[in-house]
């Protein structure tokens, strides 16, 4: 029988009460509120772990037939299955299927529409919090039906790799639709940051621009018709939605889950003779690059959620911390890169591996498009005196970037 689901995840619902050895405190107009240390952490430790206030499977990811639960995100194939699908081979078996933990048995499907669901927690979750609001019932598949409208529009105007979803906005707005008490999910929801704009340094969210101007009307146009409620009529005039959509793109934490890497992770722990270790990592290998050659980087059922205390987190160029989802859901654990002393703020990074390494001017411009601010933390200090020049190769990879969001939102 699996656990209930509020046994299941550490959940808060007060961002500054949420975890002993940390506190959200304020730092000024400019930075926001920020994450702090209470007592020391060593490195490698786990600071907290948390769930969402609400998650959504990426809806190219869906369409391209990642299976995950509707309500966590769980990875729904088994590590076999998944296997099979991502290196193109039906045939395909994995040794030690024992330590798949997919339990295919317990998945439920919504009865009305049909969405799939780890477990009749998550089912009951769902149906409990936003679902009932946005369930389309036989309309699944109809492609006229104001929410499928509205998921094909985002999908012709985001192409992936996906960064963020229309579908979150749209349970923020089931949520506070099925609540007893709006006024407490509007509040908390209240938490996170949704600037469209920092005015000090004249800088607007990129898919807030210009050239998006159409694309986002038709969004609100839809967005409205599917989803408008009285309660929440300031979401639905222009402005609010800017800053609806601003909140989302972000706040947005990207999840990965996969049935896969944890069977992997599972066969890494297992003690074997040496011979069997060796054939077993040969066999892996051998694995990933048959993967990488049929399906490339595009490994793991991906969407992307609203976090209240991780969102406090503010950015570094050489972090403190990282989030990682182990548990194949939406359970986020933070945990220390390096040992972090009582008073220190705790910082993750919103860039990559690849864009932290970096010139700092390419740092700054990436920052500046996505998070709307100017980064000061050390390692940029440190390189203040750098010019303000981008290396060839940074300026093709920009230069690439830059095309896949003119194209990300076009006109349609």
């Amino acid at each position: 029988m699996a656990a209930p689901v509020d046994d299941m995840f550490s959940f808060c619902t007060d961002p500054g009460k949420a975890s002993s050895c940390v506190e959200v405190r304020f730092i000024d107009s400019v930075k926001g509120k920020g994450l702090f240390a209470r007592r020391s952490i060593k490195k490698g430790d786990t600071i907290f772990m948390e769930r969402p206030l609400v998650s959504a499977q990426f809806l190219w990811n869906a369409l391209y037939k990642y299976k995950a639960c509707e309500y966590c995100l769980r990875a729904l194939e088994t590590a076999e299955e998944n296997a099979r699908r991502l290196s193109g081979n039906p045939g395909l078996s994995l040794p030690h299927p024992e330590l798949c933990r997919v339990r295919p048995e317990l998945h439920q499907a919504c009865p009305h529409c049909q969405v799939m669901y780890c477990s009749n927690e998550c089912r009951q979750a769902a149906a409990d919090q936003y679902h009932r609001a946005l369930c389309l019932g036989p309309s699944q598949e109809d492609p006229d039906h104001p929410i499928n409208k509205l998921q094909d529009a985002w999908r012709n105007m985001h192409y992936p790799p996906e960064t963020s979803s229309i579908m979150l906005m749209a349970k923020m707005v089931a949520m506070v639709k099925q609540a007893k008490d709006k006024t407490h999910w509007q509040k908390l929801f209240s938490h996170f940051c949704s600037r469209t704009a920092n005015e000090e340094e004249e800088i607007a969210h990129k898919l807030l621009g210009e050239q998006f101007r159409g694309q986002l009307a038709l969004l609100h146009s839809l967005f409205t018709a599917a989803l408008y409620d009285d309660h929440l009529s300031r979401w639905f005039v222009p402005e609010g939605f800017r800053s609806l959509f601003a909140l989302v793109g972000t706040n947005g934490q990207g999840i990965g889950t996969s049935s896969l890497s944890q069977w992997v992770h599972a066969c890494d722990a297992l003690e074997l003779p040496a011979q069997q270790r060796e054939q077993l990592d040969s066999f892996i290998d051998q694995l990933y690059k048959d993967i990488e050659k049929e399906t490339g980087d595009f490994l793991n059922c991906e969407g992307s959620g609203l976090f209240l205390l991780q969102s406090s987190c503010n950015h570094s160029c050489i972090p403190n911390a990282e989030a990682s989802f182990p548990n194949n859901n939406f359970l986020l654990h933070l945990s220390a890169l390096s040992d972090i002393n009582p008073g220190e703020e705790i910082c993750i990074s919103y860039l990559d591996c690849c864009q932290r390494d970096r010139s700092r001017h390419s740092r700054h411009k990436i920052l500046r498009a996505n998070y709307l601010f100017v980064c000061s933390c050390p390692k940029c200090i440190s390189q203040v005196d750098e010019l303000d020049v981008t290396s060839e190769e940074e300026e093709e990879e920009e230069g690439e970037a830059e095309g896949e969001t003119e194209d990300e939102m076009t006109d349609v």
